[in-house]
């Protein structure tokens, strides 16, 4: 990953890329968008120090452009409990209606919480998790939403809001600047991680990849991991795919979800970090297949995940 390095990155026409190797559980980017006299901001991090710390880096970009408006692609707190750093009086904060409707003080909370636990899933979420500290914060949540699209005007320049979601989540957002041919994809893109799907359909994910696709860019910052091209957006498309196809097969062979997981090669996405996260992904098939199968929480996904990662049984 050639040039994969922590701290602000100039992605050329004015848009910048803070991104926080390795990619990993917690480990997201964000982006930077200047226009005359002010700025808008991609996404926060996942506790404050990381946010201030990120913030910190962008000082001499925004000291003569502020950042007048915040933009969360999604709402999984990797990406938005850094808000409070960044509220205030004079910013928009912005995302989507579905995302919104989930970033709250009980969304702080619960995440904590999983922290917190003295299970299998604390012991994986601290395993992966124990370098962020979620102490203090105080939830931001957005003061302006929609849905579908939404144009912005940052300082002159058009900041268009593309909602994808649900698929990784119910209510995700690609940020695109077309002039400078620049898209912030939040965690539609893991670039070196598997993809994961939170809420799917996993059909919905491929779609958003489709749309990635679709624009003319020659800078791609994804959610989590190092600035990507094309290929990596259809190398994620690929994998969604290669699961799609594959656990409905098995599905079809009335296989339970844990014995479609383990009778999956991966085969060329073995190279990928986070293999657990397999686990989730076909579940969420098997639930869009048979509709009566009750929707599992994320402690239920979190659970699958981490009995796939510390080798126990699901």
């Amino acid at each position: 990953m050639s040039g994969y390095s922590k701290g602000p990155h100039d992605l050329g026409g004015d848009c910048h890329a803070w991104l926080l190797p390795d990619g990993g559980w917690g480990e997201s980017n964000t982006g930077l968008v200047r226009g005359a006299g002010v700025s808008l901001l991609v996404d926060t991090l996942y506790d404050l120090p990381h946010t201030a710390e990120m913030l910190d880096a962008y000082r001499p970009l925004t000291a003569s452009h502020p950042i007048r408006t915040l933009v969360n692609t999604h709402s999984d707190g990797d990406h938005w409990f850094g808000n409070q750093l960044v509220a205030g009086p004079d910013v928009e904060i912005v995302a989507s209606e579905a995302a919104a409707e989930l970033m709250t003080p009980r969304a702080v909370s619960e995440m904590a919480s999983l922290h917190n636990r003295g299970d299998r899933v604390g012991q994986f979420i601290h395993s992966v998790g124990g370098r962020f500290n979620l102490t203090g914060i105080t939830p931001a949540p957005p003061t302006r939403t929609f849905a579908g699209e939404l144009d912005l005007d940052v300082g002159g320049r058009q900041v268009r809001l593309i909602q994808v979601g649900p698929a990784h989540t119910p209510g995700d957002v690609l940020v695109h600047v077309p002039d400078a041919k620049v898209v912030y994809t939040g965690d539609i893109l893991f670039v070196g991680g598997a993809p994961l799907v939170w809420a799917g359909p996993v059909s919905r994910c491929i779609a958003a990849c489709d749309r990635i696709l679709d624009l003319e860019l020659t800078a791609i910052v994804p959610g989590h991991g190092p600035l990507t091209d094309k290929d990596g957006v259809r190398l994620v498309r690929d994998y969604l795919a290669f699961v799609e196809v594959e656990a409905t097969k098995r599905f079809e062979e009335g296989l339970s979800v844990e014995q479609a997981v383990a009778s999956m090669n991966l085969g060329r996405f073995a190279a990928m970090s986070e293999q657990g996260r397999i686990a989730a992904n076909v579940l969420n098939v098997y639930e869009e297949l048979d509709p009566d199968r009750p929707r599992a929480d994320r402690l239920e996904q979190f659970s699958r995940i981490a009995a796939f990662e510390l080798g126990e049984p699901a």
